[in-house]
């Protein structure tokens, strides 16, 4: 973590001084804002936190719950969500206080007596090590609690305004702020008054049934499994033995359950089948009790007993799998840009048993939120913003087809599947998707084509940047390369190579009116306020002269023009990131953008592609 820079901050260092709009920052929701977020679930909480590095933008986040998350919801945390963690500064901290699952038990009908449930299987939950982050639970208001820190650490001193409920919009094209919002107050002395806000940009976080997603025009299209769940986080004395391990859970005929320990060391979550749904139901089934959920669950786990002696949550959900042809409010043949944006439940709804729901809905918000705050700060065109629905549906749409599969597996009886064990060989076979690691952006303005891929197998082009352990040569910490990336809105030049051709390189892209860190780089600015260039060199530290490091990897910065010595690394012998990643002898530039995607590889050499690949993406034409 870096400080000082600055001036000696005697104080907490993640408090960054404020800056832009969070200075003096009204305390009321203003008339006309850049960007306005609707709900502070998952998506909307880290599309805010993304933003709020960007001081000069003005956005403001609202929520109709008149106070913060308390429980309930989602708790599972994919290991990529906890890699963005890491982006905003708070994965230790989040790692330390959740459950860690480590691995997946099995059960199902013992064949000798087929009443009876017993252990057929255990599984490691992360079989191939594809991430140095583990796979957490803790409850959804926590996550959503460390962005609101973070938001409010920020230069932005960005809070969200609740007890304000989306009403409905108009767009009026030609405007300055051509987006106006009617919100209505729900808390306080005010409520049930209405609010007229005027906006560049709204952002709909608002969940499954979505009045933004209304406002625009659409609509979540898919099918009813007309299959019920029961869901609840207890506290319980039982003899089940592996109550602190993740199971699925499949009896003869009473149905499954998914058993998920909580964060505490005493809660835990299950999901109970309910079974089958009638079509003329109309929603009955949600009047389950939570003593049918509790009896059910006891039915299903015999000879084992549940004895709960609290309910924090409870809730009842039917499966459904539903998708928006478009994330924005564009009409399919359209050429207009986009003004109106949604996200997470709002666009795709799936079962929670996968355990995506609050990962991809943040991987949306981180997706949309950096975009944003180019196009604003005056970064880039605001045709970027049209890659988001394009790169998004197509997540969302790979995700319901995973969960189709899953949930059907999940609610099937032993007998009904062609093999026994069908269910922990897909859970085996599938874990790179639910995961978060097989999202792979196709080709566009921000992801080139894999010309160069040879030069890093190691880091896909499309897929998240899989960070790996280098040594620091200034003070010879091993450390992730990947964990020094904030969530700062910046791009990341990540260049691996011997000293010669790497100081040729470096020449030009410190020097030359066509590289991207001098020709998009502001002259008031530091130069690596935009662009964060990083060196990678394959000898030992020791061998490493920094005296001899070309000055576009020492950059200086800061008011005292203080020399910053983190961007120079060597391979740890121990664990050499050349032969982990696939990378040339002969070097290799890799790219990466600000949400952690690998967006182009390319030979030390291909200075001209290099600048050809940013003069799209910086241009405000």
């Amino acid at each position: 973590m870096q400080f000082h820079h600055h001036g000696y901050v005697s104080g907490e260092p993640r408090v960054l001084p404020a800056a832009g709009t969070g200075i003096d920052r009204p305390a009321e929701l203003p008339d006309e804002v850049d960007v306005l977020i609707v709900g502070t679930g998952p998506a909307g909480m880290i599309t805010a936190a993304q933003l709020s590095r960007f001081p000069h933008v003005a956005t403001r986040i609202v929520e109709r719950r008149g106070g913060r998350l308390e429980v309930g919801q989602a708790d599972g945390i994919q290991a990529r969500s906890v890699e963005t963690f890491q982006a905003f500064g708070f994965a230790n901290r989040i790692v330390e206080e959740a459950y860690r699952i480590t691995t997946m038990s099995f059960w199902k009908p013992d064949p000798a007596d087929p009443k009876r449930i017993v252990r057929s299987s255990r599984v490691p939950d992360d079989p191939t090590g594809i991430s140095e982050f583990p796979h957490l639970i803790v409850n959804q208001a926590r996550v959503q609690d460390y962005f609101a820190e973070y938001m409010a650490h920020s230069p932005s001193r960005m809070t969200p305004d609740f007890g304000l409920e989306f009403q409905s919009l108009t767009i009026t094209e030609g405007d300055e702020y051509p987006v106006t919002v009617t919100l209505r107050h729900t808390a306080g002395p005010r409520t049930g008054e209405d609010r007229v806000v005027r906006a560049k940009y709204v952002v709909g976080c608002d969940g499954a049934r979505s009045a933004v997603r209304e406002s625009i025009g659409r609509q979540l299209v898919g099918d009813q499994a007309l299959h019920a769940w029961g869901v609840m986080d207890v506290l319980a004395v039982t003899d089940f033995p592996d109550i602190r391990t993740k199971c699925a859970i499949q009896s003869h005929d009473g149905g499954n359950i998914l058993l998920i320990p909580r964060e505490g060391g005493a809660l835990f979550r299950m999901y109970v089948d309910l079974g089958e749904v009638s079509e003329d139901d109309h929603g009955a089934v949600r009047k389950t009790t939570i003593d049918q959920i509790i009896a059910r669950a006891n039915a299903i786990m015999h000879p084992y007993t549940v004895d709960v002696k609290n309910a924090a949550w409870h809730s009842v959900y039917e499966v459904g799998h539903r998708l928006t042809d478009k994330f924005d409010d564009v009409p399919a043949g359209d050429t207009r840009l986009p003004r109106v944006f949604i996200t997470g439940d709002a666009c795709h709804t799936h079962s929670a048993k996968a355990g995506q729901g609050m990962n991809v809905s943040m991987q949306d918000g981180f997706n949309i939120g950096w975009k944003l705050g180019h196009v604003l700060d005056g970064r880039g065109p605001a045709s970027l913003l049209s890659t988001y629905s394009a790169e998004r549906q197509l997540i969302a749409k790979n995700l319901i087809d995973f969960d189709k599969e899953w949930s059907t597996l999940m609610a099937a009886r032993p007998e009904d599947l062609a093999d026994p064990a069908e269910l922990e060989e897909f859970y085996v076979k599938t874990f790179e998707f639910p995961s978060g690691f097989l999202t792979c952006y196709q080709p566009s303005v921000l992801i080139a084509t894999p010309e160069h891929q040879d030069l890093a197998t190691g880091f896909p082009i499309g897929k998240r940047f899989k960070s790996a352990p280098v040594m620091r040569v200034c003070d010879a910490n091993l450390i992730h390369l990947g964990h020094h990336a904030q969530a700062d809105g910046r791009w990341r030049v990540y260049v691996f190579g011997p000293a010669a051709p790497v100081a040729d390189f470096a020449g030009w892209l410190g020097n030359s009116p066509d590289s991207p860190v001098v020709a998009h780089t502001p002259e008031n600015l530091d130069i690596d306020a935009w662009f964060d260039v990083k060196v990678i060199y394959p000898q030992p530290y020791e061998e490493v002269d920094l005296g001899e490091v070309p000055e576009v990897f020492l950059p200086r910065t800061g008011p005292f023009s203080l020399i910053d010595y983190e961007k120079v690394y060597a391979a740890d012998p121990a664990d050499d990131i050349f032969a982990a990643r696939g990378i040339s002898p002969d070097g290799a530039v890799v790219v990466v953008r600000p949400d952690q995607y690998v967006a182009n590889v390319l030979p030390l050499t291909a200075t001209a592609g290099l600048a050809a690949f940013f003069a799209p993406i910086f241009s405000t034409e």
